[in-house]
């Protein structure tokens, strides 16, 4: 049992222990501190404490780790400001009388009034519980061990009151020495507490309403711990930063500032970059794109504009169409009576009772009839009635052409009316064969031939081949394909820069006689040929095709000394490399012109002229 020592309490609820029988001690003379004896009594009532009485022990044990509240706040944690239950008057200022256990105003006496006079004693039973004395001594009252007299059979009474600022802290409780002695209620007050060094309010403990609670000792060499008193904690202040925090500030709002600068930027980059994007595409208005103004449409007359300009006006597209074929092809117009040159396989599919519908360049049409056709030349001549405005061509030189010369090929390819295009004279003299697509050599034309590279496709055929004057030098009728080889201008390969044309003088001819006479005449030499033969030149059969002789007798040939076995090797000085070839340059000739052949007999080489026959297209 450890009656005499009360619980280890916590420091927001302090025990109040009662002590039964205790006296208030009578108040104090004005001026003159109390007595800290006056009041107390010994065990029987009138005899102060021994000197080995028990004194007063804390509440509380010595806390040897200063934890608060008992100690002072540690240094992890200060202790907080707290605000004050009431505003404490000014140093000085008066005050209404307060009830017991009020804190007197600062410089008042305790035990006295705010004006100067003894505070009242209430009036105590013997046995009744001594009158709470929890009243703070003023700022700079002597501290004074005065405690109500503890009554008859009553427990020694325990000190409460808080100690004036500066006032020695108790010693501890096995170097404490013993308590005064207490007087007599009429005894002098003592005069041996020493004065305070500097006194601050005091207050009772939080809970506290005046009991008296035993004060810890003090200590001779100082001021000992007290209790954390959380209501009398002075207030901290606010004051400045110190200058490590502002430094910190300081640095933290320019690296902010900077992020921020950073950031605005960045996001006006984005913005500005779009708007920028979106009106380069957009436009804040309608786009009007810069444009050269109006110019003459007259070219020089030398240029591919110019030769077009002049030649279109007399070439026609033909749309033929018979009983088992049709087709498309171009002309041209040769004279003011409506007579236009083509070639005889673009009319051919409408035989004898086909039609033929010509377009001309400004768009009008018209229905043209055949007026003669040679299949050997590979030329037609067709008519228009009833036509006004018609724009003939001029008819050029093919003797005066040279390699190399400019030329414009006009046509309908794929029936692609009006179509130009250009390129130059790549040879002469190329002795080309085209038709044969029946078999019996009956549609084979032999043409001594323009070679250019000017476009030419399937439907261009018939159309013409002009020089720089626009002049035509040339009627278009084959091209060499890339497919199967053909010299043919009736397939539907296209181009390959290997175009072919019937000199303009040999077309002049036949188309004369195919509009006069409605028929053309082939020169001829008056023999057969070898078409077996493989070597050098054209050699002479031995024998005709219905088993008669190779040179007809009385004909050119015959005339000339030619015999059935002779190589002819050269014609007017122009080798001669097969049968087809002779045949060409015989056909670039007219009837009766003369001819100087090369001939090879007996391995003899031997020179003849003979003068040209003829024989007629059927």
């Amino acid at each position: 049992m450890d009656e005499g020592k009360p619980t280890k309490a916590k420091w927001w609820s302090r025990p109040r222990p009662e002590t039964p029988g205790a006296t208030q001690p009578p108040p104090a003379t004005p001026g003159q501190p109390a007595d800290p004896a006056q009041g107390l009594t010994g065990p029987q009532g009138g005899a102060a404490l021994p000197g080995n009485a028990e004194r007063p022990r804390p509440l509380h044990d010595p806390d040897p780790y200063s934890t608060p509240p008992y100690g002072e706040p540690g240094p992890w944690a200060p202790a907080p400001p707290v605000q004050h239950p009431a505003a404490t008057p000014a140093h000085g200022t008066t005050l209404p009388p307060t009830t017991p256990g009020g804190t007197p105003a600062h410089g008042t006496a305790a035990g006295l009034s705010p004006q100067g006079t003894p505070a009242p004693a209430p009036a105590q039973g013997h046995h009744g519980p001594a009158p709470a004395l929890g009243g703070t001594p003023a700022h700079g009252t002597p501290a004074g061990p005065s405690a109500p007299a503890q009554g008859p059979g009553g427990p020694a009474p325990t000190l409460g009151g808080t100690p004036p600022h500066g006032t020695p802290a108790g010693l501890p409780d096995h170097a404490a020495p013993p308590p005064a002695p207490a007087q007599g209620p009429a005894g002098p007050p003592s005069h041996s507490t020493p004065p305070p060094t500097h006194a601050v309010p005091a207050q009772a403990p939080y809970g506290d309403t005046g009991h008296l609670h035993a004060a810890p000792p003090q200590s001779a060499q100082g001021v000992g711990r007290r209790p954390y008193d959380p209501w009398n904690a002075p207030l901290q202040q606010i004051g400045s930063l110190p200058p490590q925090t502002k430094e910190r500030q300081g640095r933290r709002a320019r690296r902010v500032a900077v992020v921020g600068v950073a950031l605005i930027a960045l996001v006006s980059g984005l913005v500005g970059g779009a708007l920028g994007s979106y009106l380069e595409r957009n436009g804040v208005d309608e786009i009007e794109l810069p444009q050269v103004g109006a110019e003459s449409k007259d070219r020089p007359s030398g240029s591919v504009a110019g030769i077009a300009a002049a030649a279109l006006p007399g070439v026609v597209t033909l749309h033929v169409s018979g009983d088992s074929a049709q087709g498309t092809g171009t002309g041209f117009v040769l004279d003011g009576k409506g007579h236009i040159l083509t070639n005889n396989h673009v009319v051919e599919p409408a035989g004898t009772g086909g039609e033929i519908t010509v377009t001309f360049s400004g768009g009008q049409t018209a229905k043209a009839e055949v007026i003669g056709r040679d299949s050997g030349y590979d030329l037609a001549v067709v008519k228009v009635s009833n036509v006004r405005g018609l724009k003939p061509l001029t008819l050029g030189n093919s003797e005066n052409v040279q390699v190399g010369d400019p030329v414009v090929a006009i046509g309908a390819p794929f029936d692609l009316a009006n179509t130009v295009t250009s390129g130059i004279i790549s040879a002469k003299e190329r002795p080309i064969t085209a038709g044969g697509e029946k078999g019996d050599g009956s549609d084979v034309s032999y043409v001594d031939a323009l070679q250019t590279d000017a476009p030419i496709n399937p439907g261009n055929s018939g159309g013409p081949l002009v020089d720089s004057k626009a002049r035509v030098i040339g009627i278009n009728s084959a091209i060499r394909s890339a497919d199967d080889g053909s010299d043919s201008g009736r397939g539907q390969a296209g181009s390959i820069g290997l175009g072919f044309a019937i000199p303009i003088n040999q077309g002049k001819r036949v188309a004369e006689e195919l509009i006069n006479f409605g028929k053309a005449t082939h020169p001829v030499i008056g023999v057969t040929l070898d078409t077996e033969f493989t070597g050098d030149g054209a050699r002479i059969a031995d024998k005709g095709r219905d088993g008669g002789p190779a040179v007809n007798a009385n004909g050119p040939g015959d005339k000339a000394g030619l015999k059935p076995g002779d190589i002819i090797t050269e014609v007017d000085g122009s080798p001669v490399h097969s049968s087809d070839e002779l045949i060409v340059k015989v056909r670039a000739h007219r009837p009766k012109d003369r001819l100087d052949l090369t001939i090879e007999r007996a391995d003899r080489d031997r020179e003849v002229t003979l003068v040209l026959g003829s024989a007629d297209g059927d």
